[in-house]
């Protein structure tokens, strides 16, 4: 149940970046049951390929916790993360990562590969992967048909 909210808070952030004409990815940073960050993709905003929506996120909760460790700390994101994203998230010792869709050209949270279950590196997150999948992987197709079509 509370997967499922923290998700549509999520979602919330991918239709901001939607009406922004970003590609519709949004994520949530959740702590003790609060969710102390949000983010969206920026990348055509700002022009800085690193602001997707997890890194967003990321930095917004390091900022709210005065620390880069984000220990305790869940991250809901609309999509399975990229290397860079899944990098960032080991960095901030984030525990546990859900997604709503797999990415199959760039998912690092099982796709292609999972690095946040890597045994070799420091630290690890736990996965949950799938949470409102259909309505998380129906906002991006919504938004690449749009634009083939203008």
């Amino acid at each position: 149940m509370l997967m499922r909210i923290f998700m549509e808070q999520a979602l919330q952030e991918a239709k901001k970046a939607y009406h922004i004409e970003e590609v519709p990815i949004g994520a949530v940073i959740v702590k003790d049951g609060e969710i102390i960050a949000r983010g969206h993709n920026l990348r055509e905003t700002y022009k800085d390929p690193t602001l997707h929506a997890e890194i967003v996120a990321i930095r917004e909760a390091a900022k709210k916790l005065g620390g880069w460790r984000l220990s305790g700390c869940e991250l809901y994101v609309t999509i399975e993360p990229c290397p860079m994203c899944a990098g960032a998230i080991i960095q901030a010792r984030i525990e546990r990562v859900i997604y709503g869709a797999r990415d199959p050209k760039a998912g690092c949270a099982g796709s292609l590969y999972n690095l946040l279950t890597d045994f070799r590196f420091n630290h690890r997150a736990d996965v949950v992967p799938g949470v409102m999948e259909e309505e998380c992987r129906g906002i991006l197709q919504k938004f690449f048909r749009d634009k083939r079509q203008s």
